[in-house]
């Protein structure tokens, strides 16, 4: 494991913990948590299902694919965020994914379509209406949900990408919050993406790897629209600068909010800040596109 990846999850773990200090589950939210979907590694391959309490019937679903730049975080991590998604009408599926250096590319994909098989396979049982089903991603989860979103929409990119694709799914549209879209090698040793890729990746980071996880390369008209979300202290908030030029070459649907000022910058992936009022407008401005597409 590289010495950026060791510092990340210190770091990222520090914060999240104080993040999050003090917080419990609604009174309005019914949770089923610990969820097996895969049998590889039961440790990661587990799941949260969150529902409004006394919704009744299938209700439109979001899939949450969590950061931490591919090296740190699980469903336990972002369950509060998630959860006052489901407070906003929606049956919300939050899973854990194996993670890089342990597990290489593509694992946490396959374990992405192996998630989206089992909202497939068990729609009846938590009452999920599979025909309007959503996607949020931030910061590495933005990254691969946009991946992950090629790959189902466009059959050339998907024989290249090493893992099986689920049967009958489909994202209605898509929230992108913090996220990076194209991938570039550096010859800075001290590069955060370049250590990261080099534990994410097969071979450490060839230039046809990049390409390969570079979402901006395989982006068709077929892309489901698109929510994308920034702010002054986002690190990532030039990869915006990439991203939009290829969904507009593309006629792809897409929202562009940058939220926060010099007085209140923001930080990166601040939507997941539940004491936020920022986050608060966020995920309601997010739950309000999604509902265009019902």
């Amino acid at each position: 494991m590289s010495a950026m990846s060791e510092m990340i999850r210190k770091m990222f773990g520090e914060g999240d913990a104080k993040r999050d200090a003090g917080l419990t589950t609604p009174d309005d939210v019914v949770r089923y948590d610990d969820i097996p979907y895969g049998s590889i590694e039961p440790k990661w391959q587990m799941l949260d299902v969150y529902r409004p309490k006394g919704a009744e019937g299938r209700l439109p679903v979001i899939l949450n694919v969590h950061g931490g730049g591919w090296v740190y975080g699980d469903k336990d991590v972002y369950q509060y965020y998630c959860m006052s998604l489901a407070q906003r009408g929606f049956a919300v599926v939050n899973f854990s994914y194996r993670l890089a250096p342990e597990y290489k590319y593509p694992s946490s994909f396959e374990d992405t379509s192996a998630v989206c098989a089992w909202i497939i396979r068990n729609a009846e049982k938590y009452g999920f209406d599979t025909d309007h089903i959503f996607g949020v991603g931030d910061s590495a989860g933005a990254h691969m949900l946009s991946l992950f979103a090629c790959a189902l929409t466009n059959p050339a990119y998907a024989k290249t990408v090493g893992y099986t694709l689920p049967e009958n799914f489909a994202f209605q549209a898509i929230a992108l919050n913090c996220g990076a879209y194209k991938m570039e090698p550096s010859s800075d040793p001290k590069d955060m993406n370049t250590a990261l890729m080099g534990d994410l990746l097969p071979n450490k980071g060839t230039r046809e790897e990049y390409a390969l996880i570079s979402s901006v390369n395989h982006v068709t008209p077929d892309f489901p629209p698109v929510f994308l979300m920034t702010c002054p202290g986002d690190f990532l908030k030039d990869q915006l600068s990439f991203i939009i030029p290829v969904l507009e070459e593309n006629d792809v649907p897409f929202i562009y909010r940058r939220y926060g000022d010099k007085k209140e910058p923001l930080a990166h992936v601040f939507q997941c800040n539940m004491r936020l009022e920022a986050a608060k407008l966020c995920n309601d401005e997010e739950c309000e596109f999604f509902r265009r597409y019902l």
